[in-house]
């Protein structure tokens, strides 16, 4: 599927783009009121911060994921820093609106609250603030400055001096190595999670009556390419490609076997939101990474429940 590009911004605004759509027409819940912007045309001037949104709507945005909007950016012009989104837990949720990071690591998130949008955005435009800060401070639901407890495993903010290529396309899980100096353990971990098929699936040839219901198994298309070594997790939601048709299924979920998953016990997994806040990591054993993949697939769970808070146990170590 290929999205509408955005248009290029004036000089000193940011972009506020809709992408939950109702019969065609653009559903922005109620963050207009939320942001206490007053209207200069086509543009919204947030409070005493004197930041200048444009609000745009195309329902070819409908289901845009934060990971898919720098490869909208008009050639040619200048990139803005950053972009922001009223998608599905803006309107829905009730949750601060996403920013999208278009610049440092393009493609990674984080949700600030719809009050403080215009004061944040300033102090990013300005300097007094970078993406970085934003990310380093976010919660485990993704908030800035949230109050939902700080991750026990931070999103790490310093980026390789690479480029990488895109992931492949699959509605499931994928399963990318990005460590490749433990060449034993790397196939002990895929036969602890039931081998890998002829096609590079584990898990898709499982007996449904044998499997535990409090440790689903994993199924994902491995990703085995030393292309995407030292790959990070704010550097995947770009890679992930959209479906190429609206009916079609977006990636559920990427998981990286990194250095952790070779020296720690547990063998554990990093798991990569690709949805609610593009980029944030849950660190989890590679016995739980099924569940969150399976609850993830059938909106049971949102991915911040599986997401450590710091200097507590985790609600799995019991299990």
């Amino acid at each position: 599927m290929s999205f509408p590009r955005l248009p290029q911004p004036e000089s000193g605004e940011v972009l506020l783009v809709c992408t939950c759509y109702e019969d065609g027409t653009a559903l922005w819940g109620g963050l207009f009121g939320e942001i206490a912007g007053r209207r200069e045309g086509d543009v919204l001037v947030v409070g005493g911060s004197g930041v200048r949104l444009r609000p745009i709507e195309d329902r070819g945005w409908d289901f845009m994921h934060g990971g898919n909007v720098p490869a909208l950016v008009v050639d040619g012009g200048p990139v803005p820093p950053v972009a922001v989104l009223a998608d599905i837990p803006v309107v829905y949720g009730g949750d601060g609106p996403l920013l999208v990071d278009l610049a440092a690591i393009p493609g990674r998130g984080v949700r600030v609250p719809s009050a403080r949008l215009g004061e944040i955005l300033a102090d990013l435009l300005g300097g007094a603030l970078t993406f970085d800060h934003l990310v380093r401070n976010m919660d485990v639901c993704g908030m800035y400055e949230g109050e939902g407890g700080r991750p026990a495993f931070p999103a790490p903010t310093a980026p390789p001096r690479r480029s990488f290529p895109a992931l492949p396309s699959t509605a499931g899980v994928l399963l990318v190595r990005t460590f490749f100096d433990d060449e034993e353990g790397w196939h002990a971990l895929l036969d602890e999670l039931g081998g890998a098929d002829e096609d590079g699936w584990v898990g898709a040839d499982l007996d449904l009556d044998e499997i535990d219901g409090e440790h689903y198994p994993l199924t994902a298309l491995v990703v085995d390419d030393r292309a995407f070594g030292g790959l990070l997790p704010g550097q995947v939601p770009a890679l992930v490609p959209p479906p190429e048709k609206r009916t079609e299924e977006h990636t559920t979920l990427v998981v990286l076997a990194d250095a952790r998953t070779f020296t720690e016990p547990g063998r554990p997994l990093t798991a990569v939101d690709l949805y609610d806040t593009p980029g944030q990591p849950a660190v989890l054993p590679c016995r739980m990474v099924g569940s969150l993949a399976d609850n993830l697939e059938i909106g049971n769970m949102d991915f911040c429940e599986f997401v450590a808070v710091e200097d507590t146990d985790p609600w799995w170590e019991g299990s």
